[in-house]
């Protein structure tokens, strides 16, 4: 117990010294020591490597999950080292809530039927929504929270040893010269001097082995980088393909809605048909190359009088994404290649009749770029 205080005493009267020469050092009126330039580069590079891995691992956290209580519950499984219950997105419950709509309305119904169609899908969708959150948590996420939690705290405590190794070596040097003008007045012995010599050379030794492994640790940081250039190449790739499925599946799912208005569509009957995933009126720009085009009218078949109709407004256009025909009333587009459009009465306007050569058939406009 004896023992404990005096270290507590001595602990405090260290913390106290190192206190008053960072507050003389702030005022200007002591000496620091400076750091080599290079040391001085790595830690200015590793500040900026945590600053910006917190950045970016926040944001993308705020991406995954938009919903700031679900992320607080992440964060408390995760300290707790406990599994995460498994949590529906969005996109399934919507999917769900439309397959229960659809057993209230009558799955025989056209809307109920198609209710049941977009259901199925939209709990695809989440599915893949699910997967590409856990793969881009486990493949991004964890490695920079691991950096931020694990060797940035090593390196952190390392640095602010290092701190206080030069503050005690600059404390010396003090002393030292404190001890060497009272020497020349003959105030103090020639051992005074001695033991304050004595005493900067060992804080010369410990500081220098600190700045050592501060800056081992420091140039660590090229590997980190490394390490988050693949994490962010996996991510990257995780995102291409969970895009790639919800492409995927909404074009699967706009062919099940056209062979539905095909089927229980007619111009002449009053009965409601399936509805179109995305009406025109949205279609303000160019759509995305995963985005649906159709509506009700533009879903049936071009015949052949129309495809021999007055041609109106031929023009050429540059095709802005690829487009894979439904049927054979329409063509096939490649991104940047150019045709020929134009189109004739009684056309659906969110369509156009396009030429490739001797090929012709229906395009959509959002595809399109239209030339002067």
């Amino acid at each position: 117990m004896d023992f404990n205080v005096k270290k507590l005493a001595s602990d405090a009267g260290v913390f106290f010294t190192r206190a008053v020469q960072f507050t003389e050092e702030k005022l200007g009126q002591a000496e620091k020591t400076e750091l080599d330039a290079h040391l001085e580069n790595l830690i200015s590079r590793g500040d900026c490597t945590k600053n910006w891995t917190e950045k970016i691992l926040r944001q993308t956290e705020v991406m995954l999950q938009p919903n700031p209580s679900a992320r607080i519950e992440e964060f408390i499984y995760d300290k707790l080292d406990k599994k995460l219950p498994s949590r529906t997105t969005n996109t399934e419950l919507l999917g769900q809530f439309m397959l229960d709509a659809a057993a209230e309305f009558g799955p025989e119904t056209p809307y109920g039927s198609t209710l049941i169609t977009v259901g199925e899908y939209q709990k695809r969708l989440g599915g893949a929504e699910r997967e590409f959150l856990h793969t881009s948590a486990t493949t991004f996420l964890t490695p920079l929270r691991n950096f931020l939690e694990g060797d940035w705290r090593t390196i952190s405590k390392e640095r602010r040893l290092l701190e206080n190794r030069r503050l005690d070596l600059d404390i010396c040097k003090a002393r030292l010269k404190k001890a060497k003008q009272a020497e020349a007045k003959a105030a103090l012995l020639s051992e005074e001097v001695d033991k304050a010599e004595h005493e900067l050379r060992v804080a010369q030794t410990e500081f220098d082995r600190q700045a050592e492994v501060t800056r081992l640790l420091l140039e660590g940081i090229s590997s980190t980088h490394l390490n988050h250039l693949r994490c962010l190449q996996d991510f990257a790739e995780a995102q291409a393909t969970y895009h790639a499925q919800c492409h995927h599946y909404m074009q699967d799912l706009q062919r099940e809605l056209n062979k539905c208005a095909n089927s229980i569509g007619a111009p002449n009957t009053s009965t409601a048909v399936c509805p179109s995933p995305v009406s025109s009126a949205f279609l303000t720009g160019p759509a995305s190359p995963g985005a649906v085009v159709s509506s009700t009218s533009s879903s049936r078949m071009l015949t052949a009088e129309q495809m021999q109709l007055p041609v109106t407004g031929a023009r050429k256009a540059k095709v802005l994404y690829d487009y894979d025909a439904h049927d054979s009333s329409e063509l096939s587009l490649l991104a940047d290649e150019l045709i020929t459009v134009y189109t004739v009465p009684g056309m659906d306007p969110d369509w156009l009749i396009g030429e490739r050569g001797n090929d012709k058939g229906k395009v959509p406009v959002t595809y399109l770029e239209l030339l002067s």
